[in-house]
């Protein structure tokens, strides 16, 4: 669609739902959902994505939290809405035109209310502003150089921060043409030619794993990844394939995106770069005491800055706990600093910081050893439980192929933990080793460490 005919469509869209508190959209991978995303933002009305890979309860509990109204757009088929409240649906309708000029919203107004995985516990709203999105995109304009010029093409889905916010809105705000592939398989970023590419480790891991088509992105301006740490050895395989280091970036749907490497600087592979404009961080110990930007040490990231959220919908004291009494945002990652302000995540505070024999580990440098293995695919370290050490450091391992599974195990793991010995600290290194098919993800391709410790 042209940018006129979509303005016009959604503007449609904005005119059926006019007045209205919040909507629902079922975000599909359509682009009825664009228009009906775009239309509520033009109208002014809360828009509340809905992932379409979830179950009845969880949909039904985001319809009662958020109070969504209506469905804008396709809903669920009745069977995958079951306990749902019955919300009348309003059709978006691609070849709908309006001219019309609706009264611009409020900045401070509620745009989105994009509602977390649930991993400790029913899904949370997190409520954004349009001056929160605004301040991200022209923030991570301005790092990654993007320009009206630009052409992205991605497959993300539509219901979260990467693939909704930057992957839709960012084209729309920078004037710039999307290409959403619907599914984010090698051979279809191939088939585009995109100036922007985006993805998660999970994509560039099987775009790396397909030469032909990792060389066909050659032309390309940038190659972005993020929603999860992207494995040193897949960086190491773009670059090669490709000629392009990839640009790796952070954030959460609480904070949007707040750190990145520059288009026009150094992109380190496990590192996530600097703060986007607007965006301050800190590191902060157990005790709430500064930790030292020396690139070793690791503390808790706090963020504040334009781009953060208003809160967690209808619940204040949730969202008062996470913030601290001087007003940063405790974002549950731990990290740690260099010297000149690059930025490398560990991981989650609850999983990826292990403390183990009274050391402090972080479980992202332990992984970024093991991928160096020759037999290891994927990987994921945890800390488990143990009487002697308060954690042990455990690491699941994926093998490359059915004879590298077949040495992991006849080894034991001796043989990952010799690689990791010869590049970290003797109390670095993983206590066991456990071979599996597979790691579980969730649909951003995140890996659930969770479920590794049941």
């Amino acid at each position: 669609m042209s940018r006129h005919d979509l303005y016009a469509a959604a503007t449609a869209a904005a005119e059926r739902i006019a007045g209205a508190g919040r909507v629902a959209v079922f975000a599909r991978p359509t682009a009825q959902t664009v228009l009906a995303v775009l239309g509520g933002l033009i109208a002014g009305v809360t828009v509340v994505p809905v992932p379409p890979d979830f179950g009845p309860g969880e949909i039904a509990h985001i319809l009662r939290d958020s109070g969504a109204q209506a469905w804008l757009g396709d809903g669920p088929d009745p069977a995958v809405a079951t306990g749902a409240p019955t919300l009348p649906r309003i059709p978006v309708r691609l070849h709908a035109r309006s001219w019309h000029s609706l009264p611009q919203p409020a900045p401070e107004s509620a745009a989105l209310v994009i509602y977390t995985s649930g991993t400790t516990g029913a899904p949370k709203g997190v409520v954004l502003s349009h001056c929160a999105i605004a301040a991200d995109l022209d923030g991570l304009a301005r790092a990654w150089q993007w320009t009206s010029g630009d052409v992205l093409v991605h497959g993300l889905p539509l219901f979260h921060v990467h693939g909704l916010v930057l992957g839709i809105l960012g084209p729309l705000r920078r004037g710039g043409r999307v290409i959403h592939t619907v599914r984010p398989t090698p051979e279809r970023y191939a088939a585009h030619r995109g100036t922007m590419y985006f993805g998660v480790p999970t994509v560039w891991s099987r775009v790396a794993a397909e030469p032909d088509a990792a060389r066909a992105l050659a032309h390309a301006r940038l190659l972005i990844s993020g929603s999860a740490p992207l494995p040193v050895p897949v960086f190491d395989r773009l670059r090669t394939l490709t000629g392009l280091a990839p640009i790796e970036r952070y954030g959460m749907s609480e904070t949007l995106i707040t750190l990145s490497t520059r288009a026009d600087g150094e992109r380190r592979p496990g590192w996530v770069g600097m703060p986007v404009e607007g965006v301050e961080t800190r590191l902060r110990d157990e005790h709430g005491e500064p930790v030292p930007h020396d690139g070793e040490s690791i503390g808790g990231l706090q963020v504040r800055g334009a781009t953060l959220f208003d809160g967690y919908l209808n619940k204040p004291d949730v969202t008062a706990a996470e913030f601290t009494a001087d007003g940063w945002f405790r974002t549950g990652d731990v990290a740690c600093i260099d010297d000149g302000g690059f930025h490398r995540i560990v991981g989650r505070e609850s999983t990826d910081l292990i403390k183990s024999g009274g050391y402090r580990v972080g479980a992202g440098e332990v992984e970024t050893a093991v991928a160096a293995h020759p037999d290891v695919a994927e990987v994921a370290v945890v800390g488990v439980a143990d009487d002697d050490l308060g954690q042990r450091i455990v690491a699941f391992v994926v093998a490359r192929d059915r004879a590298g599974a077949q040495r992991l195990r006849a080894d034991g793991g001796a043989s990952v933990v010799e690689t990791v010995s010869a590049a970290l600290s003797a109390h670095k290194r993983p206590r066991e080793v456990r071979v599996v098919d597979a790691l579980p993800r969730n649909a951003m391709g995140k890996i659930q460490k969770k479920q590794l410790l049941r």
